[in-house]
């Protein structure tokens, strides 16, 4: 009898333990912590409500099957919200969480980085003086699987969620709920995504301008993606000149003619070449003239930092992965492919391609430690789960990706929407060339430029994490949103 009380006990403490640890180690479903605080913008002080919780994604049947972590900016001394612009913000990976722009771009607070954007010890972060929180509420959100957002029904097939058209369907969905649930259907609403993010948010203005009536007054692509625009061929061969150029320029190896000039001056010439001769020399193929193949390689190493003997060795289409490697190797270095003004050393000087990006590792080990402390200290949310900066989301499906497409047809529907690119000169993983390419193809009959804009940065990837790109960056979001309210009563016509 003393034996099965004692088995009783044991297997009940085991029970206990067991439930404790399921609750502490999973997503509640619906949670919230609110905090209030605020922070001084261009010299005027901003007080603000946070919310960081999570909320369901709901299957066909009105049950969750998943939940996302989202954390929700709204500035508390604007009393009507009706006119009150929404931000709504993803990132990008695929698998990559909202931590990025969160915590260095637009949010109240910024990563202590120093002013180039390399991290600081000890880690953590500061009050941000640029944030546009001024002029908009801002929700940063985590898809599935990504920061503390996780799948609730372990009977879901992964592919609801991990895909390009999945993905859009569920977060769109999601919107819409918090959309109502906040009470913001009448606010001026821009979404903003980075790298992958960016295709994220064009097939998201498209879906939800569709299938759920929400209108949006803009479009923030930050570093983006192809959108599933066709830039095979020559054309990706070409593209990446410019690019080489600007980073050539910034290590100061390109020729003392071109690297007393200032990147202004150097980017157009270098854009016009590369489309009015480096394209079609790359299209001829074989049957470009030798001798004209070997002016075109000279030119083109004048331009890229590059010798003219590699670039002929690469049928003058000179792989990104080769340029990394190639560029200081006789400096022993090689460079970033997100951000091409870092550095690093490889364990082998030869080789066509690096041992790691210096820029992502870089990164890396300042935002997480960064992260988990605002998390606990500022936000308030407990939770013993690991933050996802990049979360297991594979196998993603990249079929049938036509968001840019998706996006130019919203804009031909919607006369209120607006386009914005943000680029870094110095971004080889979405080089901003390509990003202008993007618009030329999205827009064949030009009536869609007024409602299209671009910026380009002397950064990478992220821009923002250069001190003086991150004022100038968040100021041209808040001269766009200012700019694309339309006036009282203006109506939605061509």
């Amino acid at each position: 009898m003393i034996k099965r009380y004692l088995l009783s006990a044991a297997l009940l403490v085991g029970t206990m333990a067991f439930a404790w640890a399921q609750e502490t180690r999973q997503i509640a479903v619906e949670s919230a912590s609110v905090t209030n605080n605020e922070v001084t913008i261009n010299g005027k002080r901003v007080p603000y409500k946070t919310t960081a919780g999570t909320m369901p994604v709901w299957d066909e049947d009105g049950k969750p099957m998943a939940s996302l972590f989202y954390t929700y900016y709204e500035r508390t001394d604007v009393t009507d919200k009706t006119s009150r612009p929404l931000v709504i913000s993803f990132n990008g990976g695929p698998g990559s969480a909202s931590i990025w722009m969160h915590l260095a771009y637009t949010g109240p607070y910024k990563l202590n980085i120093d002013d180039e954007g390399y991290p600081l010890q000890p880690y953590g972060y500061s009050k941000n003086p640029h944030s546009i929180l001024d002029v908009a509420d801002i929700v940063f959100v985590d898809p599935v699987n990504t920061g503390y957002s996780r799948i609730v029904n372990k009977e879901v097939s992964r592919s609801t969620f991990f895909g390009v058209n999945a993905d859009i369907r569920y977060l769109a969905d999601w919107i819409n709920t918090f959309v109502s649930r906040q009470n913001r259907w009448s606010s001026p609403k821009y979404l903003i995504g980075e790298s992958y993010g960016t295709t994220r948010v064009a097939g998201l203005v498209s879906q939800l301008q569709n299938s759920h009536w929400m209108y949006f007054n803009g479009v923030i692509l930050v570093s983006p993606t192809g959108l599933g625009l066709d830039r095979n061929g020559p054309v990706a061969a070409a593209n990446y000149l410019p690019y080489y150029a600007a980073t050539a320029w910034y290590h100061g190896v390109l020729p003392a003619d071109l690297q007393s000039k200032d990147l202004d001056q150097i980017l157009p010439e270098v854009e016009k070449y590369t489309l009015d001769e480096v394209l079609p020399a790359i299209a001829r193929g074989g049957s470009l003239d030798a001798a004209k193949r070997k002016e075109i390689a000279s030119k083109m190493a004048y331009y890229s930092g590059l010798s003219e003997k590699v670039i002929l060795e690469h049928n003058l289409a000179v792989p990104t992965s080769f340029f990394w490697k190639e560029l200081l190797r006789d400096q022993g270095l090689t460079i970033g492919r997100l951000d091409s003004r870092y550095r690093g050393i490889d364990k082998s000087d030869a080789g066509d391609r690096y041992d790691f990006d210096p820029a992502l590792t870089s990164w890396n080990h300042a935002f997480a430690p960064a992260f988990n402390l605002y998390a606990k200290n500022v936000l308030k949310y407990e939770t013993d789960l690991t933050y996802n900066l990049f979360g297991p989301v594979n196998p993603w499906d990249r079929s049938n990706d036509n968001t840019g497409e998706q996006l130019a047809n919203a804009m031909r529907q919607n006369p209120y929407l607006h386009v914005m690119t943000q680029s870094g000169y110095f971004d080889g993983g979405t080089d901003y060339f390509n990003a202008k390419y993007n618009m030329w193809q999205m827009d064949p009959n030009g009536k869609l430029q007024d409602r299209m804009s671009f910026k380009g940065y002397r950064s990478g990837h992220m821009m923002y994490l250069r001190a003086e790109d991150l004022k100038t960056s968040n100021d041209d979001i808040r001269e766009f949103i200012m700019k694309t309210i339309p006036a009282k009563d203006q109506p939605a016509k061509y």
